[in-house]
């Protein structure tokens, strides 16, 4: 199927982070769907703001996972746990509807530590539960160390990680089919 929508997720808002170079490569490695990475920098989550509507930023970032037929999140690790950023937009999603109800989602990371975002991956894993997406449980894909595994186009190199990523993102391709029926 060439026509799934694929959603990219970021939780580092820099534009050279090494999560939204994993994010480029695991779109490129999803072929031949049509990408679109949502825009975190939303509000931050404040009902007194809620109570007023939501904000346009979060009906569109709602609009595009609702429409997708599959994510991918990239998801760094900030002092042993995911973004505040990741966090806040969770927060933002999970108010009326349910947008990741049966979506299946991918979780890539990239982080400095050995471990390349475990810990991070495990906190938004729980995160989440509640809104009941079809949620891959593997290949884990762990970057750990990234600037020794990225070339200064930003192309994942280390032939070990593309695989993993390769059959991540093959997974979450035949999730997609597989919902779309």
């Amino acid at each position: 199927m060439s026509d799934l929508k694929l959603v990219g997720l970021c939780g580092a808002l820099r534009a050279q982070s090494f999560n939204r170079k994993l994010l480029a490569q695991a779109a490129r490695l999803f072929d031949g769907a049509e990408f679109t990475e949502g825009d975190l920098r939303l509000p931050l989550f404040d009902e007194d703001l809620e109570a007023q509507g939501l904000p346009s930023e979060v009906i569109r970032l709602k609009d595009q996972i609702k429409a997708a037929d599959a994510v991918v999140i990239a998801c760094p690790e900030y002092n042993k746990a995911p973004s505040g950023v990741l966090k806040n937009a969770l927060d933002w999603l999970s108010r009326g509807g349910a947008p990741w109800a049966d979506k299946p989602v991918a979780i890539v990371s990239a982080a400095a530590g050995r471990a390349g975002g475990e810990r991070a991956q495990f906190a938004l894993r729980l995160m989440m539960v509640p809104f009941r997406p079809r949620l891959l449980q593997g290949p884990e894909v762990l970057v750990a160390s990234p600037q020794d595994h990225f070339d200064a186009d930003g192309t994942l190199m280390t032939e070990s990680y593309v695989k993993l990523l390769s059959d991540l993102m093959g997974a979450l391709r035949n999730e997609a089919e597989l919902t779309r029926g």
